[in-house]
């Protein structure tokens, strides 16, 4: 079984396309709507979860890419800027997810991309703005 947190950046002339439900008719995936954004006449971006077994995962990325959906995984988005973060730790209850968690010997704050979903709510509530999403 494969789960997967990505971003699909779909070209203006797939915004109005069947795509996510090919994934899951065709190819058995299941999914989970993070985040979406999309606009007539430009391109559509949308952060999913996506589920399913291993082959068929993988021939639902296949699909994907031939109908010119760029993939990127989530985790090449949302980055902490190492240099402008202080430790804070204002970010770390705020997140739903636990992607962000003080470590209790050293205070530091620790990200865990895996777990983030992209809710973007570290990023508004950080002082020195160490939180970026490059989408």
């Amino acid at each position: 079984m494969t789960s997967k947190r990505v971003v699909l950046h779909f070209p203006h002339r797939l915004v109005d396309q069947p795509i996510i439900y090919k994934l899951v008719k065709e190819y058995n995936l299941q999914f989970n709507i993070l985040k979406a954004y999309v606009t007539p006449q430009e391109e559509g971006l949308m952060v999913i979860e996506l589920t399913g077994e291993d082959i068929d995962f993988n021939k639902g990325m296949e699909y994907l890419l031939s109908c010119g959906v760029k993939i990127q995984p989530l985790s090449q988005d949302v980055v902490r800027n190492e240099t402008k973060c202080t430790d804070c730790g204002v970010c770390v209850p705020i997140c739903p997810t636990n992607a962000l968690v003080v470590d209790p010997l050293t205070r530091k704050v620790h990200f865990y991309d895996n777990k983030c979903i992209a809710c973007e709510l570290c990023v508004n509530i950080c002082p020195p703005r160490a939180m970026e999403v490059h989408f």
